[in-house]
Formats: structure tokens, C-alpha cells, sequence
């Protein structure tokens, strides 16, 4: 169906076109944004005449003009309303923040410049869902765990904590003494410190806080005070402004001379352009490291510029470096500039909130804060400081440079990481272990001009002694372990002895002074002192104390100063032996045997060695084994007769009769002493021994000894309390006691006086040895203890106890080394050993001659006969005479058949039986013929000749 076209009709093109005009004006009403960028309102509060503030207020306005015309086309655009806080006035800073959320409806603010000003101001942006962006508040007493709202673009304090504690040990300083500004900036870091330092045996002995508003008689007081002790390193943390007046009066009294050390915190070393150069010389410092790159340079110089020109009056030095207030301030704003970009919705309402009211009640909450919050929270780019980003609400600042003022500059000697520790060099190399070594620090100029470490410490003018308590009074016979005399005259107290010399020697090793003075406490019992020690009535008790478990409930021991032990002296009595059979002592039984052995064998090797030779070890069976034992033995007292003709013979016996003098000389002597010398043993061999006897048992008086005696099953009517080694021996020798159970010291002691009679007998129970007594708790304890160690592990300790104690004496303990011990074969094994080898060797070669000359014979028998037979006919030939050698040779016609030297009788006319005279032996294999059985062997005997003839 087609419309009517009237007169005043329009064409279908040009409805269309003027309904897409009206649509696209209603878009264009609708979405304001997409013609102008919308305003983020963001406040700026800072002290105009405060170094942080005045860097902030040059950096802001070169941030915001970096950031937009980095980023022209950005959606929302940053309006910065500033207010400032004269003095960092809390009042003042809260009065603004205050107006700019109520009146102006500001999105965030950031500032103000110091910690007290932010705590206050970030409560209130918490309530009105305001960012607090501060970037210089570093204080861990405000942070974003405690107001949600508060976000701190800086580095937080106690990171620097454990890169001061790095830099302490590394130099070997165990006391610091920090000085700091009064308020809640400069309080707010000391526990993070005192742990830090814990955590490198270093302490914190006292602080000194400065009122910020100070003049300078109430600072020169205080710094006397300081001069006055003996801690020499000082850490200062504090703003500028006090800072200037606390260096330059130190300076003034010669505080910044040799031996001081001065650290300065993050806060003041980023500014110590802002610091009078002559007053901060030799200082040490350490700020937040930041990588110089070209971007970094090139705003340094425009920064310069800039702030120069804002602050024309101020000192042209003090913007030559660029500080970390301006990095953060600068970083600060471009997050917030690119955290507007990302956030949705921008508008200035505030829920529940009165228009144009100043009170706190009515500022309402911003509907845009918790956007605002999330996206500053999670922006990171890349900042003129390196990586940007968040980490629970703060700057992740970790890495320092460790810096030595000199010309004030400051020169850097090293870095910090928490992974790393100190180092020379940064990055670190990733295979590095963590290091607090004095190696890794570059060289020092010390306050003074000094290259010289300091050592941290001095002895001090004034302040309260460490009062040592020391026991009395102490009898006569143990002075040289302590004692105390006061002289009647000067009033003046003395004390001497092993134990005070040990303490002074591990007061010497201290990295610090420690004065003290000696208090004698008379007539208390040991346990009572260390309750006194306990309860603060005494400082430190130095004494003959032995540790025990009741003790150290009540106070703190160091590492024992002398080890210690629970022992006993008894008489000894002589146990000579009168034993019928006390001449078999000298030797064990093994020794007994192996000698018999070797006295035998050696006789056998000397039988097989001469038997074919000599007449004189011929004859039957049982004259050649008389003839063997009668000459082996014979060489124990050297009366042996038998001549011998073999060098092998001779060259055993040489070997033997030097084994047998070894052992008679060795058994002579172990006989000798067995039958003279003094066998001294206890009369007790063990406690529980003395406890069967039933006899009484004495101790020294007021000594934990007698607990263990009645704990052991003593009856307290059997133990009797001494005082003296005098009155210890008087009792041992009318036999009132039977023994003394102490302490070992003590009782060599007594052994050093009365050594003949008596000896010592160690028992299994252990003591904690002797230590000296401190307080609960008391920081000394492992001072000392580390200094004990020190002395105890060399020649120290060993020179003192000379001293007083004098060489170790020769008293004769149980078993004594003078006491005679039998021999055993383990001592002479070696002479065995040669022996038997030299006799096998003989034989051997004596062997092999044998076979040699007769070969033939025994090639002859053997290949005839049964292995049995031919064993039995060769051991018939090895017993007849050897008539080649010289021995017979000279008592024998010369012929060349001579049968009667064989018991085998062959004919000479037979093809076998013509003699071989070159052959060797009577037995060569021309004249003998195979014997074939024993009665043959019986038969043809009837002609030898007999073996115990007149040969």
C-alpha cells in the first residue's frame, strides 16, 4: 500500500536523516566524556620550608606535564589542589585534609610530608574512602594494614633495619647507640632495630631520643652524656632540621673526631646535600639504590633546573643530587595518573555527606574511593627508580647503596641486599652467599681523616659499675683459687687468685669496656648468692660456682671457665706381691708360648742344618733330640757348646742369640720392677664400694657434694664437713673419714700438698664445671662466654693455671705408670718375625742344595717307587752323612769306591756301581741301583757304617 504524497509531504531520505541527526545529538548529551577528558581532582599537602616538601613541590608539577604529554589522549585528567602545612603542623595538615575532602571532593591527596601527619590524615581518608598517597612518610607506625586507605609510595623504615645490623657486623661492632628524633618518626624504627642488631650479636646498651624542638644547651647536654660513655658508635635517625644542629654541636665537641662512628639512616643520607659538609664528614650512610639510566639522568638535569629556578634563594649544592623524595614523588604521580585511566565511573559524590561542612562527622565516603584505591593498588610501569609496583599497600624498596661521606659527597663502598648481604659490586652474582664480611665494603675515611677502624668503644669517664659480688671469706688452703683482702688503711679491696685472673682475661676479650668493681659478700652460702644475683641485689658474682640445674633456675651461667668433675681421694696402700710364681709375672702367656715356639723351631732348623755335617747332631733318634732342646735352650743363658760348621747355621744363630738377649733383658727388667717397685693402689676403688664399707665420708663445707652423697645413699650421720686440705688430711690419717668427695680442682689441690699417701679416683658423675653468674637474661652471658672460649682453646688459660696451680706434680695415681705390666707377644713380634724368616730362608737354601747335588738319586728313586716309598727313601738319604763336605772330607781315605757311606750296598763291578766322585754325594745316580722293598733296604744295611761310630 502506498502513502498519499500531499503537498507538504517529505521525502522518506529526509525523515531518516533527521532522525539520525537527533540520535546522535542525544548520544553526544548523554556521554559528555567522549568530547572532554574529566577532571580527577587530587590534593597536594607539604611544608613548603622542609627539604622533602620543597622537592615535592618542583616534582609534582614536572610529573603531571611528563605524564600528559606522554599520554595526550587520556580519558580523565589529574587537577592538583595544593595546601600546605607550615612546620608539618598535625593540626594544620588535618585542617587541610579535611577542607579538601569536604569542600573540594578531592579523589585523593597526596602528602603530608611526616609520619605523625600522615597517621592522623589517613584515618580520615579510611573514613572518607580518600587515597592518602604519601611520599615521605616512611614511618612503620602509619601503614596500609592499619587505615586500608593509606598507601605509601616510599620506601617503609624497616627495610633499612637489617642493612644497618649487616653493616655493624661486618666491622665487628658489638654496641651501638642509636640517636633519634622524639617523636613517632624517629621512635617507630628502634624494635625493628634492637632485633635487627639481636640478630647479629650486637646491642643497644642505651638510646638517646632528641625533643624535635631542642635547643642547643639541652642537645649539648645530652651529647656530653654520650661522650661520657663508652659506645662510640652512634646511629642517627632523625629529619633534617634537627639533624643540622645535632651533627654540627657534635662536631663542635670533638664528637666527629677518631674514634667515633657516625651511621646515618635512609632519611638523612638521601639528603645530605641539605647537611653542613664540615659536620658530616667520615660519616657512614646508606640509601635506596636506583639505577642510573638515561631517563634518570636526563630528569636530574631538567630537575635541577627547575628547582633552582622555584627556589632561587636556596644553595645551588643541594640540587645537584636528585633524592629518593623526588624518584617517589615523581614515580607517586604518574601511578595515580595512570590508576584515573582505569578507573570506570570518575564523579564527585560523597555519600551521606553535608555540602560546604568542615566537620569531621559529615565528610561522607567517596563513591569512587574504593575504585580509585584498587586501581593505584594495582598499577605498576617502569618509574624514573626502576620497576613500579606495590607490595601490601608500599614501595618494595630493598636494595641500598652503602655510602662513605667525604668532601660531602657520598662515596660509595658497597650494597645491600637482603638476599646477598653486603657487597661490593650490584647485581650480586646469583651463585653469591649471603656475606656481612668486612671484605666486602671498599675502603673507609673515618671521622678524622682517620683510615683506622674504630673500635667502637672507649673506656667511660662516668656511668655505674658492674658490681661483682665475690664470696668470703676462704680458707687458707684454697687462696690460690680466689681470694679477697681489703686493706685496713685505704679501705681499698683486693682480689686475686685463678678465678678472678680467668674473669679479668675474658674482660680483656671483650669488643667493648666493661667497668666493675669487686664487692666481697661474707659468710653466704653459694646457692643464696646466685638468688642474690637473681633478684638484682648484685650485678655478677665471679667465684669458684659450679654450675647445676637448681642454680641456673635462679640466674645465668657462662660456659665453664675450668672443667670440672666429681672425684674422691683415698689413701693408697702398697700391694707388692709376694706370689711363689710371681717370676712367671714378667711375661703373658702368649709370650711364654711364642718364645717356647721359637726356641724349638730354631733348635729344628739348626738340627736340619748341621745333622749331615756335624757328628755332634748324629747318633740315634733320641741322642739328636736331646742334642736339638739341650742346644736350643742353652742359648737362653748363652752356654751352648755344640760346634757348629754350617754359615748357614751360624748366620741363624747370630740372628737368634740377639732375639734372646732382647727378651731376657726385657724380662729381667719387667721382673726387676715387679719385685721392687712400689704397686700403689686406692684403698676404694669406686664410690659404691666406699659405701658398703660403712666408714664416714668427708666434703667440703657449704658444697652441693653432700646432696650427691646423700642422693647416692649416704647417711647424713656418715659425712663430715671440712673446710681446708689441712683438715682434710688430719682427718684421712687418724681415720676419722675413709675418703673426700669433692670437686677435682679442689682436691688436686689438696694432692698438690699431700701427695705421697694418697691418690684420686675419678667417679662417672660430671659437673657443669665453674662459671660465672649473671642475671637472667643479662647480654653479658654470651659475651663472656665467647671470650671464655677464646682463652680456654689457647695457651691462656694454661699460663694461669701455671700461675697459681704451679707444674703438674709426679704423685703416683692409681695404676701408675711406674707400676710394672706384663709383656705380651705384640712387643716383639718384629724380632719374631726376623727370626723365623731367617731360619726359613737358611733352610731353604740348605734345601735346595740338597736336592741339587743329589738329583739324580732322587730322580732314580721316584720313578720307581709309590709317592709313600719314595718320600721314605729320600728322607733315609737326607739323614745319612754328607761325606762331600769338609767336615768328613778331611777324616776319610781317599777312594774312588766308597760303599760303607751308604746303606745300599752296590757291587763295583756292576754297570751302576761305578762312583761318581764329581757327582757330589755318595748317591749319584752312576752307582745307585733302584731298591724295590724294604726287606732289600734291611738287607743290604749290613755294611753301613755305623751313624754313632767314631765319627
Amino acid at each position: 500500500m502506498r502513502l498519499p504524497k500531499g503537498p507538504n509531504s517529505l521525502p522518506h531520505h529526509t525523515i531518516f536523516h533527521h532522525l539520525l541527526i537527533v540520535s546522535l545529538l542525544l548520544i553526544k548529551l548523554s556521554n559528555p566524556t567522549s568530547s572532554q577528558p574529566m577532571t580527577v581532582k587530587v590534593g597536594f599537602i607539604f611544608d613548603p620550608a622542609s627539604p622533602p616538601g620543597m622537592i615535592a613541590n618542583t616534582t609534582i608539577p614536572m610529573a603531571l606535564d611528563d605524564f600528559y604529554t606522554a599520554n595526550p589522549n587520556s580519558a580523565n585528567r589529574m587537577s592538583l589542589l595544593t595546601r600546605t602545612s607550615p612546620g608539618s603542623d598535625i593540626v594544620t595538615s588535618a585542617s587541610a585534609a579535611l577542607e579538601l575532602i569536604s569542600q573540594e571532593k578531592v579523589h585523593a591527596i597526596l602528602g603530608p610530608g611526616t609520619s605523625p601527619e600522615s597517621a592522623f590524615v589517613a584515618d580520615m581518608g579510611t573514613k572518607a574512602k580518600v587515597p592518602i598517597i604519601s611520599i615521605s612518610s616512611t614511618s612503620p607506625s602509619v601503614s596500609h594494614s592499619h587505615s586500608p586507605f593509606f598507601i605509601r609510595a616510599a620506601a617503609n623504615d624497616t627495610t633499612q633495619a637489617s642493612a644497618i645490623a649487616a653493616l655493624v657486623k661486618a666491622f665487628g661492632w658489638r654496641r651501638v647507640v642509636p640517636i633519634y628524633q622524639d617523636d613517632d618518626y624517629g621512635s617507630s624504627l628502634i624494635p625493628y632495630l634492637v632485633d635487627a642488631l639481636d640478630n647479629v650479636d650486637a646491642q643497644m646498651p642505651y638510646r638517646q631520643s632528641i625533643p624535635l624542638l631542642a635547643n642547643e644547651d639541652e642537645i649539648d647536654t645530652i651529647l656530653a652524656t654520650l661522650q661520657n660513655e663508652q659506645t662510640r658508635v652512634f646511629i642517627v635517625h632523625m629529619r633534617v632540621a634537627l639533624a643540622t644542629k645535632v651533627l654540627a654541636l657534635a662536631r663542635n665537641m670533638g664528637m666527629m673526631s677518631n674514634g667515633y662512628v657516625w651511621i646515618l639512616t635512609d632519611g638523612l643520607t638521601s639528603l645530605l646535600r641539605w647537611l653542613p659538609e664540615e659536620s658530616v664528614e667520615g660519616v657512614l650512610g646508606l640509601t635506596q639504590y636506583y639505577p642510573m639510566t638515561d631517563r634518570l639522568r636526563k630528569f636530574k638535569t631538567r630537575w635541577t633546573r627547575h628547582f633552582l629556578k622555584d627556589y632561587p634563594k636556596e644553595d645551588p649544592e643541594v640540587a645537584q643530587t636528585l633524592s629518593r623524595y623526588a624518584i617517589w614523588a615523581y614515580d607517586a604521580v604518574w601511578a595515580m595518573a595512570n590508576a584515573s585511566e582505569h578507573v570506570k565511573q570518575i564523579d564527585n559524590k560523597f555519600a551521606n555527606s553535608t555540602n560546604g561542612s568542615t566537620d569531621l562527622s559529615s565528610m561522607g565516603a567517596s563513591t569512587t574511593g574504593d575504585d580509585m584505591l584498587q586501581a593505584i593498588l594495582n598499577t605498576t610501569f617502569k618509574g624514573l627508580g626502576g620497576e613500579f609496583k606495590f607490595v601490601n599497600g608500599e614501595l618494595d624498596v630493598s636494595v641500598f647503596y652503602i655510602v662513605n661521606v667525604n668532601g660531602g659527597k657520598g662515596r660509595t663502598i658497597g650494597y645491600y641486599t637482603p638476599k646477598y648481604g653486603l657487597s661490593k659490586k650490584f647485581p650480586v652474582e646469583s651463585n653469591a652467599s649471603y656475606s656481612t664480611s668486612r671484605d666486602d665494603i671498599g675502603p673507609v675515611i673515618w671521622p678524622g681523616e682517620s683510615t683506622v677502624q674504630p673500635k667502637g668503644w672507649v673506656l667511660p669517664t662516668i656511668g655505674r659499675k658492674l658490681r661483682i659480688a665475690v664470696p668470703g671469706p676462704v680458707q687458707e688452703g684454697f687462696k690460690m683459687i680466689l681470694d679477697m683482702e681489703t686493706d685496713n688503711t685505704t679501705n681499698q679491696t683486693t682480689a686475686t687468685g685463678f678465678v678472678i685472673d680467668m674473669f679479668e682475661a675474658a674482660v680483656e676479650k671483650l669488643p667493648y669496656a666493661l667497668p666493675f668493681e669487686y664487692i666481697q659478700v661474707l659468710h653466704v652460702k653459694y646457692d643464696d648468692l646466685v638468688k642474690m644475683i637473681g633478684n638484682g641485689t648484685y650485678d655478677a658474682a665471679v667465684s669458684d660456682m659450679t654450675i647445676t640445674y637448681n642454680r641456673s633456675k635462679d640466674a645465668d651461667f657462662t660456659l665453664p671457665y675450668m672443667a670440672s668433675s666429681l672425684s674422691m681421694v683415698v689413701p693408697v696402700r702398697n700391694e707388692r706381691s709376694k706370689n711363689a710364681w710371681i717370676f712367671l709375672k714378667p711375661l703373658k702367656v702368649d709370650l711364654w708360648l711364642g718364645s717356647f715356639a721359637f726356641f724349638v723351631f730354631t733348635g729344628a732348623v739348626i738340627w736340619c742344618l748341621e745333622h749331615r755335617i756335624n757328628d755332634e747332631f748324629r747318633g740315634p733318634p733320641s741322642n739328636q733330640l736331646g742334642t736339638t732342646f739341650y742346644f736350643a735352650f742353652s742359648t737362653l743363658v748363652f752356654s751352648h757348646r755344640e760346634t757348629i760348621v754350617s754359615n748357614l747355621s751360624r748366620f741363624v744363630i747370630i740372628i737368634w742369640v740377639f732375639v734372646v738377649l732382647i727378651l731376657q733383658s726385657s724380662y729381667t727388667a719387667s721382673l726387676t720392677s715387679t719385685l721392687t717397685v712400689q704397686r700403689l693402689t686406692p684403698t676404694f676403688a669406686d664410690i659404691h664400694e666406699l659405701l658398703m664399707s660403712g666408714k664416714n665420708i668427708g666434703y667440703l663445707e657449704d658444697s652441693f657434694t653432700k646432696d650427691f652423697l646423700k642422693r647416692t645413699g649416704f647417711v647424713e650421720n656418715r659425712l663430715l664437713p671440712f673446710k681446708s686440705p689441712d683438715s682434710y688430711e688430719e682427718a684421712l690419717s687418724n681415720h676419722t673419714i675413709a675418703a673426700v668427695v669433692d670437686e677435682a680442682p679442689y682436691l688436686q689441690v689438696f694432692l698438690n700438698k699431700y701427695c705421697d699417701n694418697y691418690t684420686m679416683v675419678n667417679l662417672p658423675n660430671k659437673t657443669g664445671g665453674f662459671g660465672f653468674v649473671f642475671p637472667r637474661g643479662s647480654s653479658l652471658v654470651t659475651d663472656l662466654s665467647r671470650a671464655i672460649l677464646n682463652i680456654t682453646e689457647g695457651d691462656e688459660s694454661t699460663r694461669i693455671m701455671q700461675k697459681w696451680f704451679g707444674e703438674p706434680l709426679s704423685c703416683p695415681p692409681q695404676d701408675s705408670p711406674l707400676s710394672s705390666h706384663s709383656l705380651d707377644i705384640v712387643s716383639f713380634w718384629g724380632l719374631f718375625l726376623i727370626t723365623g724368616a731367617t731360619s726359613l730362608f737358611c733352610c731353604l737354601i740348605q734345601l735346595a742344595l740338597f736336592l741339587k747335588e743329589n738329583r739324580h738319586h732322587i730322580r732314580n728313586i721316584t720313578s720307581i717307587n709309590s709317592f709313600r716309598r719314595s718320600l721314605r727313601s729320600v728322607a733315609r738319604l737326607y739323614d745319612e752323612k754328607d761325606l762331600s763336605s769338609h767336615t768328613f772330607r778331611k777324616s776319610q781315605p781317599s777312594s774312588p769306591y766308597n760303599f760303607g757311606s751308604s746303606p745300599y750296598n752296590f757291587q763295583p763291578d756292576t754297570p751302576m756301581s761305578i762312583s761318581n766322585h764329581s757327582g757330589g754325594g755318595p748317591f749319584s745316580s752312576e752307582q745307585m741301583s733302584p731298591v724295590t722293598d724294604e726287606a732289600e733296604m734291611r738287607g743290604n744295611s749290613i755294611n753301613e757304617t755305623p751313624n754313632h761310630g767314631s765319627a
